[in-house]
C-alpha cells in the first residue's frame, strides 16, 4: 500500500490521541476504498482520558484546525473520550461532516443480559456517554481504567507481556464493551478472560463515515492511499502496517 496521500481521491481524515484509532482507520480502508486518508494523532499527549475537559477540547480543535487545512470530504474522531467530550463543539465549528465513536452499548443491550463497559474516566463522567447509558445502559456495569489506554500505548510492541489487570474484574457478564479504542488492540485477551462477546463499534462507524462523506457508493478498483500528518509518524505508520492485513 502506498503511505502517502497525493490528493487524487477524496479525503477522509482519522484523528485519535494515539494509536487506537487505527484500528478504526484499518475497517475504513477496507470498507471505503474510494477515498484516500490522512491519520492525525497526538501520541505525545496520550492519553486523553485523564486529562480536563478544557485541556481535551483545546487539543482537539488544534488537530481539527489542521484537517480543516487539507478540505476532507469528511473526518472522524476515532477517540471515544473526544467524543464524549467535544464532538458537538466540534461539528459547531468546522463546515465538513465529521463521524465519533462512542462505546457500543446498545449493541450489549440489544444482546440482553448484564454487560461490561469498560471506559476512560473522563468518558464515564461525560454528558454524553450518561446519556448513553440513560437510553441503553439499565444493565450496564461501568468500569474506568484509569491507566489501560497509556499502557497499552507504552507496550504496543510487545502486548504478548502486557497484562490488561484494569479490564478484569469479578463478576457474570454477557458481554463486554470497549469504550476506547485503544483497548481493542487488547480485545482477545479481555474476551478471552469473561467468555463473551466482545463490541467495538468500528464497523458502525465506519459504515456512518462512509455515508456521510457522501462517497460510499462510489466503486473502484484502486487502493487508498493513506499519510500519518502528525504525532509519531513513524510508530503510527508501522502498527497500521502490521495490522492492515
Amino acid at each position: 500500500m502506498d503511505m502517502q496521500f497525493n490528493g487524487a481521491k477524496p479525503l477522509i481524515a482519522l484523528f485519535d490521541s494515539g494509536i487506537g484509532g487505527l484500528n478504526l482507520l484499518k475497517v475504513c480502508v477496507k470498507k471505503i476504498p474510494q477515498a484516500d486518508f490522512c491519520y492525525v494523532a497526538d501520541n505525545f499527549n496520550v492519553p486523553y482520558g485523564n486529562l480536563p475537559a478544557g485541556e481535551i477540547k483545546r487539543l482537539a480543535f488544534a488537530a481539527f484546525d489542521k484537517i480543516a487545512k487539507l478540505n476532507p470530504a469528511a473526518a472522524a474522531v476515532a477517540c471515544n473520550t473526544v467524543t464524549a467530550e467535544c464532538i458537538k463543539d466540534l461539528r459547531a465549528r468546522y463546515s465538513f461532516p465529521i463521524a465519533g465513536v462512542q462505546p457500543a452499548v446498545k449493541q450489549a443491550a440489544d444482546l440482553g443480559g448484564r454487560f461490561l463497559v469498560l471506559t476512560t474516566v473522563a468518558t464515564a463522567h461525560s454528558p454524553s456517554f450518561k446519556s448513553l447509558l440513560y437510553r441503553y445502559g439499565k444493565n450496564a456495569v461501568v468500569k474506568e481504567c484509569p491507566s489501560l489506554a497509556a499502557g497499552i500505548e507504552k507496550n504496543i510492541f510487545d502486548l504478548q507481556n502486557f497484562f490488561p489487570a484494569e479490564a478484569f474484574v469479578k463478576g457474570e457478564f454477557s458481554s463486554v464493551v470497549l469504550g476506547c479504542t485503544h483497548y481493542i488492540f487488547v480485545a482477545d485477551k479481555i474476551k478471552n478472560y469473561y467468555g463473551v462477546p466482545v463490541f467495538d463499534g468500528m464497523v458502525g462507524t465506519a459504515d456512518h463515515l462512509g455515508e456521510i462523506s457522501g462517497i460510499f457508493d462510489h466503486q473502484t478498483n484502486s487502493h487508498p492511499n493513506v499519510s500519518f500528518i502528525s504525532g509519531d509518524f513513524d510508530k503510527n505508520r508501522t502498527i497500521f502496517e502490521n495490522i492492515y492485513q
